[in-house]
């Protein structure tokens, strides 16, 4: 279910939940993109991952020295717009207690120590997703954006393009049609 804030004069926190695109960003990077919200300052800014846009490619593709080698299959993923020509490593998984966690643009040895840890999921990212302070919530009150608690199932989806339909389902009814309405309508 969507988290939308109650008072307009509260600062909105969202840190921890996910962004699930509006259909409306269908241009550029953000087209049903879900974004892990790992910072939110209102006063500061926010900083994120796009879980959902595989690449194609490995790591291994982009690092051949001998000590990125336990790393060369992992996937790699877009995370946003800003620092595209940045490599970075990030581990998730939940927590009983707290939810879903994270430990973000960790070195490749705390990679791979990650990636050896039940429940774990570790992920190389290309680029991350950023907002100066207000911009993320200019874009809230402009319906841009879907804010979403992480589900205990979260982590056991895929993360592709598909992740985006699959959490929108899940929201309302309205959002169920959103996410089965064709990419151009005319073609149905």
């Amino acid at each position: 279910m969507a988290d939308a804030p109650t008072n307009s004069d509260s600062p909105i926190q969202l840190q921890g939940q996910l962004l699930l695109a509006d259909p409306s960003l269908k241009d550029g990077i953000f087209n049903r993109s879900v974004i892990l919200l790992a910072e939110h300052k209102p006063d500061e800014g926010a900083y994120g991952l796009i879980l959902n846009h595989p690449t194609g490619k490995t790591v291994g593709d982009f690092l051949h020295d001998e000590a990125f080698a336990a790393l060369r299959q992992l996937p790699v993923h877009q995370g946003g717009p800003v620092s595209q020509d940045q490599l970075t490593f990030s581990s998730f998984w939940w927590s009983p207690k707290q939810g879903l966690k994270w430990a973000i643009r960790i070195s490749a040895d705390e990679a791979v120590a990650h990636s050896h840890r039940p429940g774990r999921i570790v992920r190389a990212f290309v680029g991350y997703s950023g907002w100066t302070a207000g911009q993320l919530e200019n874009e809230l009150r402009r319906n841009a954006w879907v804010a979403a608690r992480p589900q205990k199932d979260f982590l056991g989806q895929e993360h592709d393009m598909g992740l985006w339909v699959g959490l929108m389902r899940h929201l309302s009814p309205f959002h169920r049609i959103l996410a089965e309405a064709p990419d151009d309508p005319s073609l149905n």
